[in-house]
This record gives C-alpha cells, sequence and structure tokens, in this order.
C-alpha cells in the first residue's frame, strides 16, 4: 500500500516521512500529479498561508488528483493547512476558495485579552467521534499546534475531536476516508505516532 505525501512546496515534508518511518510505514514524497493520482493513500501537509496553498496545488496540477482520491474513498490524511485546504473557503488575507469537499469556512481565533495568536503548543483533545486514527488513543491526550486559523465545518458531526482555546474548536475531521487534524501529529510525539499508525495500517 503506497503512501504519499504531497509535495507542493509549503511543508516541512521530512519530518511527516520520519515520523511515518518511525511507526513502520514507508511514505514517499511526491509534488507529481500522477503519482499522487496513483496513491493507495495520500498525506496532505501545510504550514504557511491559504492563499500561497491553493494557488500552488492549482498552479501544479495537484488540487484534481487531490479531490479524486478523496472521492474514490482512498484513505486521506490531512494536516493543519492540509486540514483547512479541503473546505469551501478562507477568510485569511482576503476571502479564498478551497479545494471545497467540505462545506465550511476558514477563520481565525478573534482577538481577547490574553488570548495569545497564534495558538501554539501543546493542548489536549476532545473526542467527539471514534474514528478509526484515534482508536485506542488515551483519553487525556495533548497534541502540538501552531496556527491562526481554524475550521467551521457546515456539518458539525464532521468533527473528530475538539480542543479549547478558550471556546471549543474543531481540532480534527473525520468522514467516511478522510481524517484530517489542526494540529501536528509529526510534532506531537506518543499522540502523533500512534494516529499515523493507525491510518498507515487502513
Amino acid at each position: 500500500m503506497k503512501i504519499v505525501i504531497v509535495d507542493y512546496g509549503m511543508a516541512n515534508l521530512r519530518s511527516v516521512q520520519k515520523a511515518f518511518e518511525k511507526v513502520g510505514a514507508s511514505a514517499e514524497i511526491s509534488g507529481d500529479p500522477n503519482r499522487v493520482a496513483e496513491a493507495d493513500k495520500l498525506v496532505l501537509p501545510g504550514v504557511g498561508a491559504f492563499r500561497d496553498a491553493i494557488a500552488k496545488l492549482n498552479e501544479t496540477g495537484l488540487s484534481d488528483p487531490i479531490r479524486a482520491h478523496v472521492r474514490a474513498g482512498k484513505p486521506f490524511f490531512g494536516i493543519c493547512l492540509g486540514l483547512q485546504l479541503l473546505f469551501t473557503r478562507s477568510f485569511e488575507d482576503g476571502e479564498h476558495r478551497g479545494l471545497d469537499l467540505f462545506p465550511g469556512d476558514v477563520v481565525r481565533f478573534e482577538d481577547q485579552p490574553g488570548l495569545k495568536v497564534p495558538h501554539m503548543g501543546w493542548n489536549d483533545l476532545k473526542v467527539r467521534k471514534k474514528a478509526p486514527a484515534l482508536e485506542g488513543l488515551p483519553a487525556a491526550s495533548s497534541v502540538y499546534f501552531v496556527h491562526s486559523y481554524y475550521v467551521q465545518p457546515r456539518d458539525a458531526k464532521l468533527a473528530a475531536t475538539e480542543t479549547d482555546y478558550p471556546s471549543a474548536f474543531t481540532s480534527a475531521i473525520w468522514h467516511e476516508n478522510v481524517f484530517a487534524s489542526q494540529f501536528h501529529p509529526e510534532k506531537s510525539q506518543k499522540t502523533g505516532l500512534h494516529i499515523l499508525q493507525k491510518f498507515a495500517g487502513l
């Protein structure tokens, strides 16, 4: 089963690849739309601005094979910006259309006294839905975040986990073959490796 990590120039791809290696899974990094189309399992990581990311995906011809992969029911894992890109639109630096695989918006944390934006560091997960990638996870699990924007799915049932900052936001989604997290599993030590191992074993 071939895992392909999508390379569109906006992520620390090697750290994601090394995390899969740690759990005994081989993952190939590729920016070739044909290799992405052939993948059994696809991982879309990302850091940086939504506008730049969706522009890169469109320019490089990667958007269509990503959509086709998801719609074919093949396992998909989105990380950080790779979660946000799945939704209809983002309001980061204007309004930008995403891959529109799920209805919803990407919005910024509201300015509040004492609240630092970006949300950076360790925070807890509250499991809302027993996704296969979360199976066997300890109840009090912490993961690593770094983001100023978060997803607001139109369908609240998409949320697999929520995290408080200070109000609850959707920190991971799960729908059929798609699991995507706002947190970085590759930086989340045992918890993150557990989630990647579960995905690799699907």
